[in-house]
């Protein structure tokens, strides 16, 4: 039984990003996820309930990649969660064509590149007003 949507299709990308990583299949990556302590796949299902599966997939692979890799960083994490997300764009798709940099960068292991956004912060917490005696 396919474990997401078009599981033939999407194969042919997804392989060369599990063996890059040391991994046979998804169960072998929910294993490893589940061994650490992490279950993406139950994160992102509790997170969006009507979610496709491919996107609770490409989740725990993405984790399994932050894993593998030793990020410590939530940018790193993101950047590897990315090219778990990119691996189940179909080819010729909006999605597989508006590539998202950081994606591209932790596949390519190219340190010089950077989001092709802004970081924000978030502001600082409102000042209480001050009480003068």
């Amino acid at each position: 039984m396919a474990l997401f949507e078009n599981y033939e299709g999407r194969m042919p990308q997804i392989q060369p990003i599990l063996d890059k990583y040391g991994f046979k299949d998804f169960d072998e990556v929910k294993a490893f996820n589940n061994a650490k302590g992490v279950d993406a796949y139950k994160i992102v299902e509790s997170t969006q309930p009507i979610c496709f599966e491919n996107a609770k997939w490409a989740y725990e692979l993405g984790a399994a990649i932050a894993m593998k890799e030793g990020v410590k960083t939530a940018a790193e994490a993101a950047r590897c969660i990315g090219v778990g997300l990119q691996a189940f764009c179909i080819p010729g798709s909006v999605a597989d064509q508006r590539q998202a940099t950081w994606a591209r960068a932790c596949w390519r292991r190219r340190p010089s590149a950077s989001p092709s956004w802004p970081a924000t912060s978030p502001s600082p917490p409102p000042r209480a007003p001050s009480r003068s005696r």
